[in-house]
């Protein structure tokens, strides 16, 4: 980040604004095609589209998200030439204000700038008080302070950049102690849960010569977790290859797996509803609770929705790809963010990339959730970072909400990470595995989970002041 604000405060004065957007959009091409890279490899492979369709639709998509850096670049560069050096001071305000918008509006929150710090665990912590935006902040504050040292050797700027370093400082410490003390890995009770990593191609999931073969490998594995001590068993996204509430083929032996041996499971299925009152039928991406008993208990319908994968935004728009639209999955989404009760435990369940919303995530908890539980397909990604990002950031909401988060995914990553956001367990890619985790059902909340975005609203609410303040001046 500090280059191109320096490349941006630099030129403010004798260049125009079509400059500083061109250089925010260079920035954000870098930035997303570092990380979003792989998304034209999934159409071209899932969606039936050749690489002269599929190449320049990720590159379209890399382009949309590098709007939101250029925006952030035209804003800094009017704030240097109203307010000179100081006004670079302004670059975390206005990138928290932009990728906020960016999250919420694009369908797409992929890769926030705090997310690079899931892993560095005292930093991390900062996110159980200020969420990941704060992350962002922090980060975007750091490279602001790099790049104020480049511009100016003024007393002044020189101690607040001194004041950014005494910041990281605290929380870096603050964020060790927290950890030290370990009140969340001591507290609550201890229940042991069972991972089923199946590892099924993509392009078998849905062939039906391969559906016997796919539930033997699934029933095998479960029945080692069980044997293990798990309490309850968690199977992929879309692990059953059918409507599972409404194939009883499909269905019984599940059904009397989990009665046999007492042992909830939750499994990720597609969900049918029939047309009703004249509203035409509906298919949902579901995760469903199998009670110890065999019978459904509750259905969580997944609200976030995958664009590209699991509908297509503006047909028509796309009428140039028509085997992509064909190929995606037409579902609709659900509505409400229901906590399975699972023998009285209370765990929520986040499916495939909504893990990566910390709103939904927020709202579990409200809800109860004493668990963050995570069902995933990343197939889809084959051996690209993608699989690890997402990983990661699912990761965060552990932090930031104060709960254990164990995940399940077709063909990995699968595995736990603590409430301080430290990985308990995890597998292989694309090797097929049934691991048992003991984690902690959690009830306390964090800051974070009682305060939410306010980082986010707090700068929103100062790049509107000061786009306000700016355009009255003029």
């Amino acid at each position: 980040m500090a280059p191109a604000i320096v490349a941006i405060a630099t030129s403010a004065t004798s260049s125009t604004g079509s400059r500083a957007a061109a250089l925010g959009f260079a920035m954000g091409l870098v930035y997303f095609g570092g990380t979003v890279y792989w998304v034209a490899e999934v159409m071209h492979r899932y969606g039936d589209l050749s690489w002269p369709l599929a190449a320049p639709i990720g590159l379209l998509l890399v382009s949309y998200l590098a709007i939101f850096p250029a925006v952030w670049a035209v804003l800094l560069r009017w704030a240097v030439r109203r307010l000179g050096v100081a006004g670079v001071w302004l670059a975390p305000v206005f990138w928290v204000a932009t990728e906020w918008v960016r999250a919420s509006f694009s369908g797409f929150p992929w890769a926030l700038l705090g997310s690079s710090q899931s892993t560095v665990v005292p930093i991390v912590q900062l996110a159980s008080v200020t969420g990941g935006f704060g992350l962002s902040a922090l980060v975007a504050l750091v490279g602001t302070a790099a790049a104020v040292l480049s511009l100016t050797q003024r007393r002044g700027h020189r101690a607040a950049v001194g004041a950014v370093a005494l910041l990281v400082a605290v929380v870096a410490t603050a964020g060790a102690f927290r950890v030290s003390r370990g009140r969340l890995i001591s507290s609550g009770e201890q229940i042991r849960i069972g991972l089923v990593q199946g590892s099924v191609e993509q392009d078998q999931k849905y062939d039906p010569a391969f559906r016997d073969a796919i539930l033997s490998r699934y029933l095998t594995l479960s029945r080692e977790a069980i044997a293990a001590g798990a309490n309850v068993v968690f199977w992929p996204e879309a692990s059953t290859p059918g409507y599972f509430d409404i194939d009883d083929a499909l269905a019984l032996p599940i059904r009397r797996l989990a009665a046999e041996t007492r042992t909830p499971f939750i499994l990720g299925a597609d969900a049918y509803q029939p047309p009703i009152d004249g509203h035409p039928e509906q298919f949902f991406n579901a995760a469903v609770l199998v009670g110890s008993d065999g019978r459904s208990k509750q259905t969580y319908k997944k609200i976030h929705l995958v664009p590209f994968g699991e509908f297509v935004p503006f047909k028509s728009l796309f009428f140039f790809a028509k085997p992509l639209v064909e190929a995606v999955s037409d579902f609709s989404p659900g509505t409400e963010p229901i906590v399975f009760d699972v023998d009285g435990r209370r765990i929520s369940v986040a499916i495939c990339y909504e893990a990566i919303y910390p709103g939904l995530a927020r709202d579990f908890v409200a809800n109860g959730s004493q668990l963050l539980a995570t069902i995933t397909n990343d197939a889809w990604f084959g051996r690209s970072s993608a699989a690890y990002q997402h990983f990661e950031q699912a990761g965060l909401r552990a932090v930031e909400e104060g709960r254990y988060v164990v995940r399940a995914a077709n063909t990995g990553i699968s595995g736990a990470v603590d409430p301080y956001g430290r990985t308990l367990v995890s597998t292989p890619l694309f090797e097929p595995v049934s691991l048992t985790v003991d984690v902690r059902l959690l009830t306390d909340r964090t800051i974070y989970s009682r305060t939410g975005d306010l980082i986010a609203w707090l700068s929103l609410a100062m790049t509107a002041g000061f786009i306000v303040t700016a355009s009255r001046r003029r």
